[in-house]
């Protein structure tokens, strides 16, 4: 859905000056200034940190200063804020019912986005503010051992392969997700447990595929054969709302291939983590174009976030220039599939690494990695949130531990640190989406001065 380019022009230069006063007056010490007050857990969950390793007081003092830097980050802008206009003009036609079908967005990334803690955070607060629009795309059956979702649930039996994780060569027919599911036996299965009333399976048509079966609930809904010409397929299905457990078995010897399940709902929002531990952004370039394309088509998102970096720090070989000309091919292929979603860059958060004879010592690499996604986003006119600046800057994990914000291993951070992440990534974008709102509805009262 458009906005009329006179509006938005007003609008993305309302944004657009908002964040240059705010970049401006965050770099004073401003005596009495009025900041919004953030939301964040002021009281965080328990820490996945083993309690010899911290004493009380030292973890005390410690959850405070993250606490603090999280409430100072606020002050910290999102950059190109004007990005996010179609975004928020997409929100808010949503919030008045003024459009049909729920509004979705993909969050592509590595470990911290495969955890579900974060993003489940983000999903959580926009469904609440926006609606349920279900829970969307996730892959088929279980690709792995700890993948998971926490708004379904999913399985397969023992009879797939997964392909498109970090270590494993194919052919690059992924999905949308990057990972699929292969069988060649019949009475294999994989499963969906999920609320909603419009469902879907992405799988692969292929020579000789075989056939499925599909059950709702464990009753027959539909044969499909996937056999045919090599092309991403579809199988829709619209059911009565309320929870469902969806099933597609295999019934012969023959080649099937799965990506993933949607579940979704009449309105409201959908935010479809799709996350592959160890994941680096480069991996979405091997990813079969016109598979990946068609499956983004399908899905029409309004909003595409980008969340990679930490495991390309620990790597030498990228440049400024070199990873900033990959992020910027990957840019260009997620517009040219979806030209009307926002593309939302979220920097990596901080990382340490363990040297012999220094102990943690920060990863110097993320400085390189952190500017290069920056220069790439701006430069293609996407938005970028800063997560590492958000958490502290440069050298902060190391009290996100000390607090039990983050893991031992000073790369992940815990359940109770990506909420907390998730809290202060939600603030951001709606601190922008109310300024958008004022905005609008002060342009949509104002007298028109073209009449005459």
């Amino acid at each position: 859905m458009r906005i009329m380019p006179a509006i938005a022009m007003t609008l993305a230069v309302t944004l657009a000056a908002h964040a240059q006063t705010t970049a401006a007056s965050s770099k004073k010490t401003p005596a009495k200034k009025s900041v919004k007050k953030p939301v964040v857990k002021t009281a965080p969950r328990r820490a996945a940190v083993p309690r010899s390793s911290v004493n009380q007081a030292t973890r005390a003092e410690a959850q405070e200063g993250v606490v603090q830097k999280i409430t100072k980050g606020a002050q910290l802008p999102v950059e190109n804020p004007a990005a996010l206009v179609p975004f928020f003009e997409q929100l808010y036609r949503q919030q008045r019912g003024e459009l049909a079908g729920p509004l979705r967005a993909l969050h592509f990334g590595d470990s911290h986005v495969a955890a579900d803690e974060w993003t489940g955070d983000i999903r959580e607060r926009l469904q609440q503010t926006f609606g349920d629009g279900g829970s969307g795309y996730s892959l088929a059956g279980r690709p792995w051992n700890s993948y998971r979702r926490l708004d379904v649930k999913s399985g397969s039996t023992r009879g797939w392969h997964s392909d498109g994780l970090v270590g494993r060569t194919g052919d690059g027919i992924y999905g949308l997700g990057g990972v699929s599911m292969s069988a060649n036996s019949p009475r294999q299965s994989v499963y969906l447990m999920a609320e909603g009333q419009q469902f879907e399976l992405y799988y692969l048509q292929q020579p000789g595929g075989g056939a499925i079966q599909i059950y709702d609930n464990g009753m027959p809904v539909e044969r499909i054969s996937t056999a045919g010409e090599s092309a991403p397929s579809y199988f829709h299905y619209n059911s009565d709302p309320g929870p469902h457990r969806l099933e597609a078995e295999t019934l012969d010897r023959a080649p099937v291939r799965l990506f993933g399940w949607v579940a979704e709902k009449p309105t409201g929002v959908t935010y479809e983590a799709l996350g592959i531990n160890g994941a680096q952004a480069s991996m979405i370039l091997n990813w079969n174009e016109e598979v990946l394309r068609s499956n983004i088509e399908r899905r029409n998102p309004a909003l595409i976030v980008l969340s990679y970096g930490t495991n390309e720090a620990g790597h030498t070989d990228w440049t400024l220039e070199t990873y900033r000309a990959m992020f910027s091919r990957l840019i260009e292929r997620l517009r040219a599939a979806a030209p009307a979603a926002t593309i939302l860059v979220s920097g990596p958060p901080d990382r340490a690494i363990r040297v012999r004879g220094k102990g943690w010592v920060t990863l110097d690499n993320m400085d390189m990695i952190v500017e290069a996604e920056r220069q790439a986003a701006l430069a293609h006119g996407c938005a970028f949130w800063d997560q590492r600046a958000k958490m502290g800057g440069k050298g902060s994990m190391r009290e996100w531990v000390l607090a039990g914000m983050a893991q031992n291993d000073h790369v992940h951070l815990t359940a109770p640190g990506y909420h907390m992440v998730g809290d202060a990534m939600f603030r951001d974008l709606m601190s922008e989406y109310d300024l958008f709102v004022k905005a609008r509805e002060a342009l949509a009262v104002a007298p028109n001065l073209d009449r005459p």
